[in-house]
């Protein structure tokens, strides 16, 4: 079941309380729930909800073990031993993924036993698409950035070319000279000098553009392989992506030219590698509860790069969030649930029961929702105009670099040919 795919697992062992004796088996983590199944009997011995989880712990066990406890709700406490490649790398992982759940505004923390309504799952989408486009448009402004600064190089080159044609005219056709100093040497000097001050000015602004941060987000970050597993910070900028550890310190930054390939393991994992020609690659592995809104910016930064695992097809069924998910619970059992729950008489009229169905299955829209969905709609419809304002002047700025990319070619096939005649 794709909703069963876990986020990562780790061989170890688990402590039976009520048999007083330690069971091999497998710890895995999925989007909601944390579970412990044995290799022997192929059964789950322990599973639990992250919002039931209380607290995380590194204990021992008799003074002598290196445990891992967790305290569920109801003072149950659960200890899992014999973690590979270590209890920390889990540690981390684990507290990751239920700290960023309890800070999650659309966490299971609201309770997963309760359906959300209709109107609730809109505000959700329409949000998500919010975010998706707010995305979108740093990027497109960020290539817009881009093509400004190319238009600029070429009204450089056009000076330039300007400035030579000048010269050749009067290396053509030259005045009598006086055995002086020949005085195009001074232009050529004095233009080199502002040439050098204008690239310098060009490069400063072109820097502080391309520092912009698009998306932060904390991860849990390794560079050689699953014993390394630390806590960190992953910042997608408009021209590179930085590792930071918990200190906020640079560890690593890769120029986006520079990567070679993302590749997506699941909605919480991906690798970002750098290839070298006879040396290792640099190669770092991000998990993150957060790595969704990363992603958004990533797919669409290096779109070329991204690639999709197999191990990605599990999480491709289910959406990305989604906590109100029951576990090992068919549709028609979670109906009769709430049936109960609601005590309702168990001989209903047909046309009742078909009203009942539409009922549960349908919530309806309420006023508040309705008008926050009227917001977000027009906020999505005012972006979206942004964007296309932005695509219109940038297919303009396109149609003018053709144009002058074109006339340069030409002056320089000109002056080319000029030269060789002197020559």
């Amino acid at each position: 079941m794709s909703r069963d795919a876990p986020i990562h697992s780790w061989p170890g062992s688990y402590y039976i309380n009520t048999e007083k004796r330690w069971e091999t088996g497998t710890l895995s983590l999925t989007r909601t729930m944390v579970r412990f199944v044995s290799n022997q009997s192929k059964e789950s011995l322990t599973s639990f909800r992250l919002s039931r989880i209380m607290d995380i712990k590194m204990e021992s066990s008799s003074f002598i073990f290196s445990t891992l406890t967790v305290l569920e709700e109801g003072n149950v406490k659960h200890w899992f031993g014999s973690l590979k490649p270590n209890r920390v790398v889990v540690f981390n992982v684990l507290e990751h993924f239920w700290r960023e759940r309890l800070l999650s505004p659309g966490s299971e923390a609201r309770g997963a036993e309760c359906k959300p309504s209709k109107g609730s799952e809109l505000i959700s989408l329409v949000a998500g698409a919010q975010r998706r486009l707010e995305d979108t448009g740093k990027v497109l402004s960020h290539q817009g950035e881009q093509f400004d600064n190319a238009m600029q190089g070429l009204e450089k080159i056009d000076s330039d070319l300007g400035v030579a044609d000048k010269l050749l005219s009067e290396l053509e056709s030259p005045p009598w000279w006086p055995f002086g100093k020949l005085p195009w040497k001074t232009q050529q000097e004095a233009k080199a000098e502002d040439a050098a001050r204008a690239a310098a000015r060009s490069a400063a602004g072109k820097g502080s553009g391309r520092n912009k941060v698009i998306a932060s987000i904390p991860a849990i970050v390794t560079k050689g392989g699953d014993s390394d597993l630390k806590p960190g910070c992953l910042l997608v900028l408009v021209s590179s992506l930085e590792v930071l550890d918990t200190n906020c310190q640079l560890i690593h930054r890769f120029e986006r030219n520079d990567i070679d390939e993302v590749r997506v393991h699941s909605p919480y994992e991906i690798t970002v590698r750098q290839r070298f020609i006879g040396k290792p690659d640099i190669c770092y592995r991000f998990l993150s509860a957060k790595m969704p809104e990363a992603m958004s910016v990533l797919e669409i930064q290096y779109r070329k790069k991204v690639e999709f695992t197999s191990e990605y097809t599990a999480f491709r069924a289910t959406p990305v969030s989604s906590p109100c998910d029951t576990e090992g619970q068919t549709w028609n059992e979670g109906l009769l649930q709430r049936c109960q729950d609601t005590e309702l008489p168990l001989e209903v009229p047909a046309g009742a029961l078909s009203q009942l169905q539409v009922h549960i299955l349908q919530p309806s829209v309420s006023q508040s929702e309705a008008q926050e969905l009227k917001q977000m709609l027009m906020q999505l419809k005012s972006l979206a105009l942004e964007a296309e304002t932005e695509l219109e002047r940038q297919d303009d700025v396109l149609n003018d670099l053709t144009s002058s990319t074109d006339r340069a070619t030409m002056n320089v096939e000109k002056h080319t040919c000029r030269m060789k005649k002197l020559l």
